[in-house]
């Protein structure tokens, strides 16, 4: 097997688009009626409260602190992994991945090459645009080429594929922007009939009074310089020529569209976020406030294990392919400092009362490697 071929994937006769039975259409309304659905679920990262809630929901996985579990490897296939995840752009991969759960699934294709010991290593992780890939009747992706109506297996060891909520019901994942869709509409429609409304009710109206008798040419110049004074304010009359300022009067209906944008933004928050409070600042007691925030980190744990999954995925080929060994380091996020305090005080606890830990329960529980131990 080839790992380092540049072509993407070789096409397969076995694989026809035309006469392909049982391919899984996308559940997701959206998604079926658009022409390019992926593209239009993009578009909507554009809407600024939705782009603040992507931003939100990533920064909580991104600033967790990581390390490399050696999972009883021995010391040259952990340093070899900890190598590989130096070399890569760990942070943009971490965010790419992280748009699964926006997007339903997200795909990279892995670029491997040698390193300076003749080692296959991943290079590059390439994140690959969804609409290329299709699920057949078994729920399994394919990939769809532009040039062909072939539908192509994925080859071993070459794509990681990182999914939220993706089941044999849901096989494209399950995507929360779809779930916005239309409160954007809303949300944008409400805006721009806003705009239209203050554009013709918020501005103040001029009004210029002249005397009868007055030449259609007099007249004219007086409606010209009115319609000056938004600019220049200033404006040089005949003395019996009065003018008058009339204030637009504030109504309540404007209150609707405020009320509108509000809800769909708050419809929005529960969506992305299962929360409000961190996106939208409201009245709430202290009570309502540690009930949003423990949603959150219950919402950064779970998008923790995609990513996991996903890099553990990665480091589990490089292994196999170099090693073909079965003890595979693992990527882990550290969640929260006291799930370690309180681990460290409970086997004290059970030292104190006799019991002898073994090296290998010490390396797995705290992530500590072999050469950290002078026993």
């Amino acid at each position: 097997m080839n790992y380092l071929t540049d072509e993407l994937i070789k096409p397969n006769s076995n694989y026809n688009f035309i006469n392909q039975i049982g391919i899984l259409p996308a559940p997701e309304k959206v998604l079926s009626r658009s022409r390019n659905p992926y593209n239009t679920l993009r578009e909507l990262k554009n809407d600024p409260h939705i782009w603040s809630c992507i931003q939100s929901r990533k920064s909580g996985t991104l600033t967790l602190d990581n390390f490399v579990d050696a999972n009883y490897a021995n010391n040259e296939i952990f340093n070899f992994v900890k190598q590989l995840l130096e070399n890569l752009d760990l942070n943009k991969i971490i965010s790419e991945i992280l748009d699964a759960p926006f997007l339903g699934f997200q795909i990279h294709e892995i670029i491997w090459d040698y390193n300076d010991n003749k080692q296959i290593i991943p290079i590059e992780l390439k994140s690959k645009l969804q609409e290329f890939f299709i699920s057949d009747s078994k729920g399994e992706l394919k990939y769809k080429s532009n040039f062909s109506d072939d539908l192509l297996k994925l080859p071993e060891y070459k794509f990681i594929i990182s999914s939220f909520e993706r089941c044999e019901a849901m096989p494209y994942g399950n995507s929360l922007l779809s779930k916005c869709y239309w409160n954007v509409i809303f949300k944008n429609s409400a805006t721009r009939f806003w705009v239209n409304y203050m554009e013709k009710y918020g501005m103040p109206l001029l009004i210029g009074q002249y005397q009868r008798g007055s030449t259609q040419e007099e007249n004219q110049k007086l409606a010209d310089a009115l319609s000056n004074m938004t600019d220049d304010t200033v404006i040089v009359t005949p003395m019996d020529i009065n003018i008058d300022i009339k204030e637009a009067t504030r109504n309540s209906s404007t209150e609707l569209f405020r009320e509108l944008i509000n809800q769909c933004n708050s419809e929005i928050s529960k969506t992305l976020l299962s929360q409000t409070l961190t996106t939208e600042i409201g009245a709430g007691t202290f009570a309502a406030a540690q009930t949003h925030f423990r949603v959150r980190k219950e919402v950064i744990i779970a998008d923790s294990k995609i990513v996991e999954n996903s890099i553990n995925k990665l480091i589990e080929y490089a292994v196999k392919i170099n090693f073909h060994s079965s003890q595979i380091p693992k990527f882990r996020f550290v969640i929260n400092d006291s799930d370690n305090l309180n681990k460290i005080d409970r086997d004290i606890k059970l030292v104190n009362s006799g019991v002898k830990f073994t090296k290998e329960y010490i390396m797995k529980t705290y992530g500590l490697r072999s050469e950290d131990f002078d026993l």
